[in-house]
């Protein structure tokens, strides 16, 4: 089975949070299946967020051919099936008391989605739940709240994935005056968005071509593809004038967005703390674009953090990022190696409000 650039992460320190955990304190966990890949984090609460004891990742393709078939492939299923039962194997020996584990595009896509479901329980004990784009988009906010600069008046929130891509676009001004991060309360957003595209659905759509003088065109057809789906609400696009004299900026929390910075820093080898919470300039993200996109598959692998299992999907994310950079244009962007996971977590961790205060209810998916 092979891994992806963290491989079998290391236990690290949740994003931004202090490193004192009691040992009596109850474990929790977050599972994300993906559609390219499996992860796993295992926390202890702490004063100021959590603190991660163990961490899973591995590349497991489960929406490889969906596309064209509209199945997960009995291949695929294999290999998330063996992912996860590393995962439930660990779960039981950390013994974990609250546990979530949901799985995305890939999932809600397939016909045979909800049967997988079936068999993951069955055969690892996991209660895999499928979550709406929604969900999943409002939890990579969730997961990346310090990741935010409250200085500035808007963030839009992009998660490139495998076999979808979320947006989110959050009022920053509105935040701060409701006292931030250091309040804990969520920030507004003023829209979402999801696009049937991600680094496996694109990259199936558009084969790469062999020759060096086709490349160029094939990589503006990714990018003309992407642009047709970028529609925002009515709420994101009030923001608008903010992104446009700069008092916005983007928050990045997928591979494509990582393996951009790591590219940028010249690493030999992938290193989570150097990436996770870097600032990186627009133009410079957009050079190490077009520096992927001037090598082929081969030239790409020999990148320290892109390697072979990247190498021919992360162009199409290159080309996601790229459109969604043209249509919300940033100087800066936050690259966060977090996301879902995270926002599984501090959910479970959350105290419960108590019910029937107005204004306190379930958002209906525009401002909130």
């Amino acid at each position: 089975m092979a891994k992806d650039a963290a491989g079998d992460e290391p236990a690290r320190q949740g994003p931004n949070r202090s490193r004192k955990a009691g040992r009596g304190e109850p474990l929790f966990g977050a599972i994300d299946l993906g559609t390219n890949n499996c992860r796993m984090l295992l926390a202890r609460k702490t004063r100021e967020g959590f603190r991660v004891v163990d961490a899973y990742s591995r590349i497991v393709r489960l929406g490889e051919g969906l596309g064209a078939s509209g199945r997960l492939s009995d291949e695929a299923m294999e290999r998330a099936i063996e992912a996860l039962s590393v995962c439930a194997q660990r779960i039981e020996r950390k013994n974990v008391q609250k546990l979530r584990a949901i799985a995305t595009e890939a999932c809600r896509r397939a016909a045979n989605g909800v049967h997988f479901i079936e068999r993951v329980k069955a055969e690892t004990g996991l209660d895999l739940e499928i979550v709406t784009a929604e969900e999943e988009a409002r939890l990579a906010v969730q997961g990346s709240l310090d990741l935010l600069d409250e200085t500035l008046d808007a963030a839009v929130v992009v998660d490139i994935g495998g076999g979808s891509t979320e947006l989110c676009w959050v009022d920053l001004a509105e935040w701060r005056a409701r006292g931030g991060l250091a309040e804990g309360g969520r920030p507004p957003l003023r829209g979402w968005s999801t696009m049937p595209m991600g680094v496996v659905t694109l990259s199936e759509q558009f084969p790469e071509p062999e020759g060096e003088s086709e490349r160029a065109e094939w990589y503006e057809e990714m990018k003309a593809q992407v642009r047709q789906y970028m529609k925002p609400p009515k709420g994101a696009r009030r923001l608008r004038p903010l992104f446009e004299t700069g008092r916005a900026h983007m928050v990045g929390t997928s591979g494509t967005v990582t393996s951009v910075a790591g590219v940028y820093l010249n690493l030999d080898r992938y290193d989570r703390s150097r990436v996770d919470g870097l600032w990186l300039d627009s133009a410079d993200a957009r050079e190490v674009c077009a520096r992927l996109a001037s090598k082929d598959a081969h030239g790409r692998s020999k990148e320290g953090c892109i390697g072979t299992e990247r190498a021919d999907l992360v162009l199409a994310g290159c080309a996601i990022l790229e459109t969604v950079m043209d249509s919300w244009p940033t100087e800066r962007m936050r690259v966060g190696d977090r996301g879902l996971r995270e926002g599984l977590l501090l959910n479970l961790m959350r105290k419960k409000r108590r019910r029937g205060r107005r204004g306190r209810g379930r958002s209906s998916g525009k401002d909130s």
